[in-house]
């Protein structure tokens, strides 16, 4: 069956410069290759389901300005469902600088721009209609994800929440989460307690669980997933590559693990799937360019 996915989320321009190291503060260092890709969390991840087979939906708001107008082509080009997005004369698009290191490691800076006047008010009723699984990240403001989150309990709409970046948030939104998907900083922020051993992991997911999540995914980077819920408590290894950018990982990770769950594959069998998706994305440079196709998972 095809998934049929909501993403609500920001959309980005990423201003990328490859360099050697990163620059101390107070410093200049000459960078190497410079790339202007399409990025923002919500984009990426919605790029990276719709090339993965899922029926994908986008909500988001730009500027109307020239980053606003090409993320709607590309968007558009990508297949994804654009009737809902909405741009705005009263703010800019956003944009990201990103610095990658020789490691492939990478330091950001993001100026949200539109992204952070997406309002409740934004969102009619219909955005929701045959929805299966909503997807949202905290690059939108924390009042709308609040509204988002009680709507889909009430339509009882599955919603998976990619914590990042990460802030604190209130009980009343975690217990209306059917899976969270922290990194391990995302989970020492949220939870208060690194997760740096097994036993660790599972004190964190057991945090989620008490707070009414059904289902926690702590991703560890190069050291795979921690998958956790009444049926499961185990890490599931990384595929091992050669990461030439890291940047887009957690959200080509979302994007998959979400289209895999829409198309009704086990736990197990999605996360195994959303792992190599990641894998395969941080040998290439880019956010949304990196996500793979499912011919290349196949």
């Amino acid at each position: 069956m095809c998934a049929r996915i909501l993403v609500i989320g920001s959309s980005n321009t990423d201003m990328v410069i490859k360099t050697g190291e990163f620059p101390k503060p107070g410093q200049t260092v000459l960078g190497q290759t410079f790339l202007m890709n399409p990025g923002g969390k919500g984009a990426n991840q919605a790029v990276a389901a719709a090339r993965l087979g899922a029926d994908v939906r986008f909500v988001a708001k730009v500027g109307k300005d020239i980053f606003g107008k090409e993320a709607l082509e590309e968007f558009q080009k990508e297949g994804l469902d654009t009737k809902y997005i909405l741009q705005t004369e009263d703010f800019p698009s956003g944009v990201a600088s990103i610095i990658v290191n020789e490691n492939g490691e990478n330091q950001i800076v993001v100026a949200s721009g539109a992204n952070m006047d997406l309002k409740p008010s934004d969102l009619g009723d219909n955005i929701f209609d045959q929805i299966d699984l909503v997807l949202l990240q905290l690059e939108i403001p924390l009042e709308t994800i609040q509204y988002i989150v009680a709507k889909c309990n009430e339509l009882k709409i599955k919603v998976v929440l990619n914590p990042a970046p990460a802030v604190e948030l209130p009980d009343s939104l975690l217990s209306g989460i059917y899976l969270i998907t922290p990194n391990e900083t995302e989970t020492h922020l949220l939870t208060g307690i690194l997760p740096d051993s097994p036993e660790a992991m599972k004190k964190a997911a057991l945090f989620f669980q008490n707070k009414g999540i059904e289902n926690v995914i702590i991703t560890l980077g190069k050291n795979g997933i921690y998958l956790f819920n009444e049926q499961f408590s185990e890490i599931i290894p990384a595929v091992q590559v050669l990461a030439v950018d890291t940047t887009a990982a957690g959200d080509i990770f979302n994007g998959a693990v979400v289209s895999a769950l829409a198309e009704g594959k086990n736990w197990i069998d999605a996360c195994q799937f959303a792992c190599k998706a990641s894998a395969i994305s941080v040998t290439r440079m880019g956010a949304q360019s990196s996500a793979p196709y499912q011919h290349e998972i196949n």
